[in-house]
């Protein structure tokens, strides 16, 4: 058996080739993970192989070259040598194929290193037998299965360390730590290697032998330059990684605040692809819808639309398609209760620099505008029907005012037969009826002049009690509680006629088809603190009582809203409670309102209290007696029959009247006449000039003279700064003696 020797520097140059190879190797593992696209990442495969492969065999051959035995040249067999550099290179790239594949799994990292393990094993094997020379060489068994091993283990940590994320430092342990494993495993499978003398073989047909060292340092060479541009190449890919990663993360990081700036813009907008899939939308958007985001993406936007409105909006989207890029209109949509919802929609086409299609858009919710519009109308119309209902009102008085008037007179004509004082007054207590009901419609459309003054509550509910039943029909029923002592409030009668009007229809639609209202009046007293909104004091409290479907609390909240109804279309304006919640604050009271679900509701009108009732008023008014004179009285009224009768009505006074068509020739006569006026008494509601306006002239020109406006209603802001008494037409002769009293001065 024969003994070698080693060169020290070639066994230390071997040890160098296999960690530079080895970290090489997993320097160029991590590109094939960083890599995009399948070409990319098996370039870098390939490469990685022949560095680790090549590094390998390179290590190897340099370190049998430092092998020497004196007197004994060695020389190798070419193909031999050429197929161990394959195996190792073709062994080292499955490996890294596998794992890289795999993602890493154990399973699969322990079968690649395995076979690689083997696959260098037998790299190292085929090189050994590429050696010519005069002896005959064996192996240890043993120190073959301990090469093997070692070559396993360092294929497994060197596949494991290669597509682990490790930094520059932990690299350079692992490639000295792989460099030392694989040398070991070459000179372990050197020294199972057994060399015998033989001096008969043939050495005529051996390859040329080369310098061993000579040899070895070109192949030293060689391997260095190699894994030196591999390494290049993979520091140039990761900075070019890295500034591609750096652009990438500032283009996610742009695409994100983008996103958050889109999603979080305080409007409903959406954006879609030209087939109409949404894929993105706004934070408001899912909050008008009421839905999830992953609810609407990928999703068209007709889907949340009715089908009538889906079809609309599918006909304009095509349109938009292929005319001129841009559309909008008003829609309805369906939120995820079910609710409708108006939107005004608007989309746009737009083509990207990058290429493609994609349509932006936006919703603006419209529901409460376009409520507000039909409200709006509603009270339009009920405007209209005020305005129409007060003229009528106002012609119907002019014949009242001529009826009644005439059958005041013939009354006192008609002599002591009773059975035509009885029709006389049969027909006059008719007109009187009439004339509340001018009245009333007056009130509704407010033209109504109306004056707060001490209200009998119970006496005003009573006397409503007929229109009352006849507005709630047969199947409602009323019940009234009233106390022992008059509830006497300080408001106006009128307007409390139409509050309560208010009051007991919305009673009767909570309460369905049949049931009872109940209308209580009483007295309460508020000390100072007790309730807020109103002055500590006495007040008048009317209330309406049902036991209907009630309120819940986010309808109570908002009940005395204008145009807030629960009703359906055209069933109701919105405008009742709050035209008696305004009424009751004008008057210096509250409207309070108690209500919950299917408890009914009770609502009260708190009104301050008045100290005596409106007929001691009057009773108090009583002064001093008219005197006995005969007043001048210039007439005015467009209507003839109205004029004549009040001229009659002054005639039977004892008075003078003088009789004009109009204010102009009222004008006139008031400069013509050479006997002067004791007083004017005009029509309110005339063409051309109104008694109003009458007045005014007359006030500059003849600032003495007395004027009562004759009305079934005025304008209040002129009243107001006239500040004139008030002649409500119909009236009586004692209304009109009245009238000519408080203006003259004297007390009736």
């Amino acid at each position: 058996m024969l003994s070698g020797t080693y060169d020290a520097t070639l066994v230390i140059l071997s040890i160098l080739i296999a960690i530079a190879a080895s970290y090489a190797a997993l320097d160029l593992a991590g590109r094939i993970k960083a890599a995009t696209g399948r070409v990319a990442s098996g370039n870098w495969l390939v490469t990685a192989a022949l560095a680790m492969g090549g590094g390998i065999w390179s290590m190897h051959f340099v370190a049998m070259l430092a092998f020497s035995m004196p007197g004994m040249d060695v020389s190798y067999d070419v193909g031999l040598t050429v197929l161990s550099l394959l195996l190792a290179i073709v062994v080292t790239g499955i490996g890294f194929f596998v794992v890289s594949r795999s993602g890493g799994g154990l399973l699969a990292l322990v079968s690649s290193g395995v076979l690689m393990g083997i696959g260098i094993a037998g790299m190292h094997y085929t090189g050994m037998a590429a050696m010519r020379m005069p002896a005959m060489l064996t192996y240890s068994p043993l120190w073959v299965s301990v090469s093997v091993f070692i070559a396993i283990a360092a294929a497994i940590a060197a596949l494991w360390l290669a597509f682990a994320r490790t930094g520059f430092v932990q690299k350079a342990l692992a490639s000295v730590f792989m460099g030392a494993a694989v040398s070991g495993m070459h000179y372990t499978g050197m020294r199972a290697a057994i060399y015998t003398a033989d001096l008969a073989m043939d050495h005529a047909h051996a390859p040329t032998t080369f310098s061993p060292f000579t040899l070895a340092l070109g192949v030293a060479v060689t391997t260095f330059f190699i894994l030196g541009l591999a390494l290049i190449a993979s520091i140039f890919d990761q900075r070019f990684a890295v500034l591609a990663e750096g652009e990438s993360e500032a283009l996610r990081q742009s695409e994100e605040r983008f996103r958050s700036l889109y999603r979080k813009t305080p409007m409903p907008l959406f954006s879609m692809t030209e087939n109409g899939k949404l894929i993105e939308v706004s934070d408001d958007c899912l909050g008008l819808l009421g839905v999830e985001r992953a609810a609407m993406i990928g999703q068209p936007l007709d889907r949340f639309m009715p089908e009538d409105a889906a079809a609309q909006w599918r006909e304009g989207f095509r349109a938009m398609l292929v005319k001129d890029g841009f559309f909008e209109g008003e829609f309805q949509v369906l939120g995820a209760t079910g609710k409708m919802i108006d939107v005004y929609a608007s989309a746009r086409l737009e083509m990207p620099a990058g290429g493609g299609v994609a349509v932006l858009g936006g919703l603006v919710d419209v529901t409460k505008r376009k409520n507000a519009e039909a409200a709006l109308r509603q009270a339009q119309k009920m405007e209209a029907v005020g305005q129409l209902s007060g003229g009528i009102a106002h012609d119907f008085n002019n014949l009242l005012a001529v009826i009644m008037g005439n059958l005041e007179l013939l009354k006192k004509r008609v002599g002591d037969d009773p059975k035509i004082q009885r029709m006389v007054e049969t027909a006059f207590e008719a007109g009187r009826r009439g004339a509340n009901l001018t009245q009333r419609m007056l009130s509704f459309a407010r033209q109504q002049h109306l004056s707060p003054a001490s209200i009998d509550v119970g006496g005003l509910v009573t006397g409503m009690n007929d229109l009352l039943q006849r507005s709630l029909g047969p199947q409602v029923r009323i019940e009234t509680s009233f106390p022992d002592q008059p509830v006497l409030a300080h408001a106006d009668a009128h307007q409390l006629e139409m509050a309560l009007l208010n009051l007991v229809v919305n009673a009767r639609d909570a309460l369905g088809e049949r049931g009872t209202i109940e209308i209580q009046a009483s007295m309460r007293h508020v000390t100072s603190g007790d309730y807020a909104p109103l002055e500590p004091g006495d007040y008048a409290v009317l209330s309406v009582v049902d036991s209907g479907t009630g309120m819940d609390k986010a309808t109570l909240a908002r009940a005395h809203e204008p145009f807030f109804t629960t009703k359906g279309v055209a069933k109701g304006t919105g405008l009742g409670l709050s035209m008696v919640h305004g009424f009751a604050q004008q008057s210096g009271g509250w409207l309070d309102i108690q209500s919950s679900p299917s408890r009914g509701t009770t609502v009260e009108i708190w009104l301050p209290a008045a100290l005596v009732s409106r007929a001691a008023s009057a009773q108090a008014g009583i002064g001093e007696a008219r005197p006995n004179q005969s007043l001048r009285v210039l007439c005015v009224d467009d209507d003839s029959l109205v004029l004549m009768s009040t001229v009659e009505l002054l005639e039977e006074l004892g008075h003078r009247p003088v009789s004009a068509p109009s204010g102009q020739a009222a004008l006139a006569m008031l400069e013509s006449e050479p006997e002067p006026f004791d007083l004017l008494l005009t029509d309110q509601a005339m063409p051309v000039m109104s008694g109003l306006q009458l007045a005014a002239i007359v006030r500059t020109s003849h600032p003495a003279l007395p004027i009562v406006v004759a009305t079934g209603y005025s304008e209040l802001a002129e009243h107001s700064k006239l500040k004139l008494p008030m002649l409500r037409k119909p009236f009586t002769q004692r209304d009109l003696e009245s009238a000519l009293a408080s203006a003259v001065g004297y007390s009736v």
